[in-house]
């Protein structure tokens, strides 16, 4: 990732200055490596607590997406999620101009890396497949109307990554593969609720006992909720360890809990059915985000790493269907 220059940060924080005048003074501003799809900004303020700035970049899936970002985090908070204050967005000037989210910082670790390994978050491992379930019940009893008026997706989610997946310019077999699998044994269809889309470590931040915010609402959908819950239990997002919920749980606790508070019924056919359409889209996002880079649209070192990933998205996939 490059360093921005004084004069792009001071050019950053003048755009700013113009959407959000009230917010204070920021003295500073520094990018932090955080997602390839988006830029996330620390402001630094004077004689203020520091705020969190989102930026859409080039070559996104959904140019849309950030900015129902701001509406999905704030419906998820009133209903109980745990959500960072969203105390501004939309367009701007200059860096802004693809669209801006700009809300309150909130302390804790994000690292999934760090969380899984760290003894000061075994606190957290412990309840945190019990704790997501709770956070998740929650998340889908919002009311989707207003965010379905807003622009909120809510196609087929097969056929969507599908056509992304056709829209590549090189053949993938085993992804093509497993696309016909999943046509060929599609479960009943759910009554649909708010899905986050991206459930997951990397895209929570966390104290030493609970979860203190969810983030990262750009894939955010109406759609099936048990896709929420078999996102949050495929390999990829259990980075390295075996626990079957994010490295670090298990899937009778995640569903158990999910169930208690209120979650619709969970059952096994259709949670297999989400792990493996989950591999499938994690492996055709992975070939668009090395595609922004091989095409020039946004070089990045990271952008071109995720590429080696869809491999192991197609053996994540192939190992469920064994």
């Amino acid at each position: 990732m490059a360093h921005p220059t004084d004069d792009a940060v001071q050019v950053l924080l003048d755009a700013i200055d113009e959407v959000a005048p009230g917010i204070g003074r920021c003295a500073g501003a520094r990018r932090l490596p955080a997602g390839a799809s988006r830029e996330t900004w620390l402001l630094d303020r004077v004689a203020a607590d520091p705020l969190v700035l989102r930026l859409d970049t080039p070559g996104s899936i959904d140019g849309g997406a950030l900015l129902r970002e701001a509406l999905c985090m704030d419906a998820a908070g009133r209903a109980g999620v745990p959500s960072p204050r969203v105390l501004a967005s939309g367009t701007g000037t200059g860096p802004l101009a693809n669209g801006f989210v700009l809300m309150s910082h909130v302390d804790g670790e994000s690292v999934p890396q760090r969380i899984l390994r760290d003894p000061t978050y075994s606190g957290l491992r412990a309840g945190f497949a019990a704790d997501c379930g709770r956070i998740l019940a929650r998340l889908h009893e919002v009311d989707p109307a207003p965010l379905l008026a807003a622009g909120l997706p809510d196609g087929d989610e097969l056929d969507s990554w599908s056509a992304v997946l056709a829209a590549q310019p090189d053949p993938h077999p085993i992804l093509e593969y497993v696309a016909a699998w999943l046509r060929r044994h599609r479960p009943p269809p759910a009554t649909p609720r708010l899905v986050h889309g991206d459930f997951r470590l990397g895209n929570m931040i966390v104290s030493a006992h609970e979860v203190r915010a969810v983030l990262d609402w750009e894939l955010a959908h109406l759609g099936d909720p048990v896709e929420d819950l078999a996102w949050l239990t495929v390999r990829a997002w259990r980075f390295g360890r075996a626990a079957e919920v994010a490295g670090c749980g298990s899937i009778d606790d995640l569903v158990s809990s999910y169930e208690s508070v209120g979650g619709v019924r969970v059952d096994a056919d259709r949670l297999r059915w989400w792990q493996v359409m989950g591999c499938f889209r994690w492996g055709v996002i992975c070939l668009h985000q090395v595609g922004r880079h091989l095409s020039g649209a946004e070089r990045s070192v990271e952008l071109a790493a995720v590429g080696r990933r869809v491999a192991e998205a197609e053996h994540d996939a192939m190992l469920l269907l064994a």
